[in-house]
């Protein structure tokens, strides 16, 4: 689950960076971009623009009013999609909780599939079983990846650098002394920092058996924002800065509120309910190659004992 989030939001990242380096190439010269970008900047980045001088004027601030513009901005958008990327975290969390429970029957499962000399046969068999591990335990093989919100935020990310960078009132204008058109290493390093934190957070709710396998993987997120914040303006860097704020206080709800609650509430739950057996270590003990195959099903009284192996035995006291 974990490798195929991490693909998916490297894959939503390299669209992101694909898409501002496009419009990068063109903002040396400030002037709009033509076609297929043309048509997304008066779609998404003009309308940013309006938004951000109406925002500016209202504040009545000529030095840092923009800046308070993209900050505001940003804050509206999280808020926003503060419920969704809860509820995302939460379906996420309960399906991490089910795997931790359902890990051992799925590792006896795994580890028949790694013997050597195993069929075709004996695998889509094998596969079954795992299918039906997850499925009478309420659980699905691919759990939601929780991307939409990434998603979400795309034509945002694109849309206020290009309103930054295609504005020369708002490129030349100032936040705290730093120009909105430039790249700040002050907002590279502080934006990174909170990202730092907020993965740092998230590995302390993670089982200490699988934080060092996403160490990897939560990193991915501080180092492109890092990227971002230093190639790109300040005003995109704002909203980064401004949105790892947010961030970091939905990680510390998620880590400390909601993690514990469902730990607690599955392990209530449990103690009623324990989990289906659909294999343990003695499925595969007594006819490996009968308990394997679809033509001699599993003995539900005696997981590893085949009906005909049952009947076997009865047949030879008679005689």
């Amino acid at each position: 689950m974990h490798r195929i989030k991490k693909w998916a939001t490297l894959g939503g990242i390299t669209t992101l960076a694909l898409l501002l380096s496009a419009c990068h190439k063109s903002t040396t010269q400030l002037k709009p971009p033509t076609g297929f970008f043309g048509a997304f900047y008066n779609i998404i980045g003009k309308p940013l623009q309006h938004v951000m001088e109406w925002i500016a004027g209202m504040v009545g601030s000529t030095t840092n009013g923009y800046g308070i513009a993209i900050l505001l901005i940003t804050l509206v958008v999280r808020l926003v999609l503060l419920p969704a990327m809860l509820n995302q975290q939460r379906n996420m969390t309960t399906s991490q909780e089910k795997m931790k429970i359902l890990k051992p029957q799925l590792d006896i499962i795994q580890k028949q599939m790694k013997k050597p000399g195993i069929s075709q046969e004996e695998t889509m068999h094998l596969n079954q079983l795992m299918q039906e591990v997850y499925k009478k335990n309420g659980t699905s093989m691919i759990p939601s990846m929780g991307c939409l919100t990434l998603l979400i935020q795309l034509p945002i990310f694109s849309g206020l650098y290009q309103a930054v960078a295609y504005s020369p009132e708002i490129s030349k204008s100032t936040f705290f002394g730093i120009q909105l058109g430039h790249s700040s290493l002050i907002i590279t390093i502080s934006a990174t920092i909170l990202y730092l934190i907020q993965s740092w957070i998230m590995l302390q709710g993670v089982a200490p058996e699988q934080r060092k396998a996403m160490q990897t993987s939560a990193l991915i997120s501080p180092i492109m924002t890092f990227w971002f914040c230093l190639m790109y303006n300040a005003g995109l860097g704002l909203y980064f800065l401004a949105g790892g704020v947010i961030i970091l206080i939905q990680q510390i709800i998620v880590t400390y509120v909601i993690t514990p609650n469902i730990r607690k509430k599955m392990d209530e739950e449990l103690k009623n309910n324990p989990p289906v057996v659909v294999v343990d270590e003695h499925t595969f003990e007594a006819a490996p190659t009968a308990a394997t195959t679809p033509s001699a099903p599993l003995n539900p009284a005696r997981p590893g004992v085949t009906k005909r192996n049952r009947n076997a035995g009865k047949q030879q006291r008679h005689k």
